[in-house]
């Protein structure tokens, strides 16, 4: 029923499973093939930006770059372009989305304005938002409207302090200095109302691991973005955009290229004055006038760079930036010829009978969520899958042995499965395979320090913006800051560094380009 030893996609972490896509069964031929081929064959050896990894922040940026007319080389470690906005295939039939997608609906604003209008066109609208938990069983469109209603007729919220909340919180701004944390703010408008932070707090917490203890700041800006007209997600999955996405960096001239590992940011002394030159990947010297990584940040100053070209101030800002939490999914996919009712389209669910936030990322949360894929999810494919997500804490499974480990990804999906059953009794019995992903998982394929799923803390975010003035021609765009995070946000992101790496790059004739959004407007 179940895939072997209830793994998933890490079943294979003493060995990247992308050979299986090698003409070959044998596994050592498969290593030696993978090892021997030079991925890098008919790559030129200079360009004006090399990108190193293939999130969608590294994408967007690329993209931008190409089309402000600059030479673009994107390299990406994995087999698979799109870090966690990607999928994978199992036997059977399935297709796996890597892990929940709904983002706000400036992304479709984003996706014509630095992508095309097809992929904008492709981006829908998820109505059945559903809390299930001991406090409160209640569908929602996720929008400010809807919001509203439920605020004031079903926890009996004034209006009038339902309307300076939400003002309030669309008044933010990334500028502001405002030391008050979530949880402060939330009790200032609703004291005592746990039910209520509840339910203003689990969608955030799930979509970039906030927590109550975080900046006011990150948790305005994220929640008043989603609130302006709902949760949107991509018809036809994560395979079908990344595949948008790659046919246009081709026809934008950006070479593209995966299964290579940049090992080292390349730095040189010019005329007293340290700048970016160049990488290193997979064993080959490759020149170049500026550097975007779409890597973690710290991984990127700590190992692809090195401390020696930062000043101890700087290094001090970077020692303090704390690594975000990080999550774990369970992939359950539907039996060829079997179908699930609709029972909504993204379920929050708990047993727990107060939110807080370190229940979320507890190792034995009973907190989690469900992403169901309908057929028409993925058109023309008549298929149904579930994804399960749970807040997570690279700590916890970093630390057990293959037994432990075997053995708790296994309670993951049992777990699942039942928590999937209040919803669909006998659902287990339509399921034809099951798998689970944890942060070692995503530390493994993505290479993100400590396995982070939501990058890092607000202090990240400076850090980040501030690269290129402590080593010019290097430029990060990822997932920091909490504000900076999800699909809006990483795109958002992206473009903002390849319109400052434009700006640093030589002028050269190329075509008119639209101005960046700039940080605050990361809301969408």
């Amino acid at each position: 029923m179940f895939g072997p030893d209830g793994a998933g996609p890490d079943l294979n972490e003493s060995g990247d499973n992308a050979t299986s896509q090698l003409p070959t069964r044998n596994p050592l031929c498969l290593l030696e093939r993978f090892m021997a081929y030079d991925w890098l064959k008919g790559v030129d050896d200079d360009y004006d930006v090399v990108v190193i990894g293939s999130g969608l922040a590294g994408l967007t940026g690329a993209n931008c770059l190409a089309k402000c007319g600059r030479r673009v080389l994107l390299l990406e470690h994995h087999y698979q372009l799109g870090g966690l906005a990607t999928w994978f295939t199992r036997k059977g039939g399935h297709i796996f989305d890597i892990s929940l997608h709904g983002f706000p609906i400036g992304m479709i604003k984003s996706a014509r304005k630095y992508w095309s209008q097809e992929i904008a066109d492709s981006i829908v609208q998820l109505k059945g938002i559903r809390f299930v938990n001991p406090q409160f069983d209640l569908t929602t469109t996720f929008d400010r409207t809807d919001f509203t209603r439920l605020l004031i007729e079903h926890f009996r919220v004034p209006a009038e302090t339902v309307e300076r909340f939400f003002a309030d919180l669309r008044a933010m701004n990334f500028y502001d200095h405002n030391p008050e944390t979530t949880g402060e703010m939330l009790e200032r408008y609703f004291p005592g109302r746990d039910d209520v932070k509840r339910f203003l707090m689990e969608p955030i917490a799930y979509a970039n691991g906030s927590t109550l203890a975080d900046p006011a700041i990150t948790y305005g800006i994220v929640f008043s973005n989603f609130m302006s007209k709902g949760v949107y997600t991509f018809r036809g999955g994560t395979d079908l955009l990344i595949r948008k996405m790659s046919a246009e960096l081709v026809r934008n001239g950006v070479e593209l290229r995966k299964r290579v590992a940049v090992e080292k940011v390349l730095v040189e002394d010019a005329g007293g004055a340290r700048r970016v030159a160049g990488v290193v990947a997979n064993g080959r010297t490759i020149r170049c006038r500026a550097v975007l990584s779409n890597a973690n940040i710290k991984g990127t100053i700590l190992k692809l760079t090195g401390a020696e070209h930062f000043s101890p101030e700087f290094l001090a800002q970077v020692n303090a930036v704390r690594i975000n939490t990080s999550s774990c999914q369970v992939y359950l996919g539907i039996r060829k010829g079997e179908s699930i009712p609709y029972i909504g389209d993204l379920i929050f669910t708990s047993a727990a009978r107060h939110f807080t936030s370190d229940e979320l990322a507890d190792f034995h949360t009973t907190s989690r969520t469900f992403s169901i894929y309908y057929p028409e999810t993925r058109p023309g494919s008549g298929r149904y899958t579930v994804v399960c997500s749970l807040n997570a804490r690279y700590e916890d499974w970093s630390r057990l042995n293959d037994e432990e480990y075997a053995r708790e990804k296994q309670r993951l999906i049992d777990e699942s499965i039942a928590g999937l059953e209040r919803f669909i009794p006998g659902g287990r019995t339509r399921i034809d395979w099951a798998e689970a992903a944890t942060p070692r998982t995503i530390e493994y394929y993505t290479r993100h320090w400590m396995g982070t799923s939501f990058g890092t803390k607000f202090e990240g975010l400076k850090v980040s913006m501030d690269l290129p003035t402590q080593l010019p021609g290097l430029y990060h765009a990822g997932s920091v800051g909490i504000i900076m995070s999800g699909w809006l946000g990483t795109i958002n992101y992206g473009v903002i560094a390849a319109n400052n790496i434009d700006k640093y790059l030589p002028a050269q004739i190329r075509p008119a380009r639209a101005p960046a959004p700039q940080p605050a407007g990361a809301r969408g």
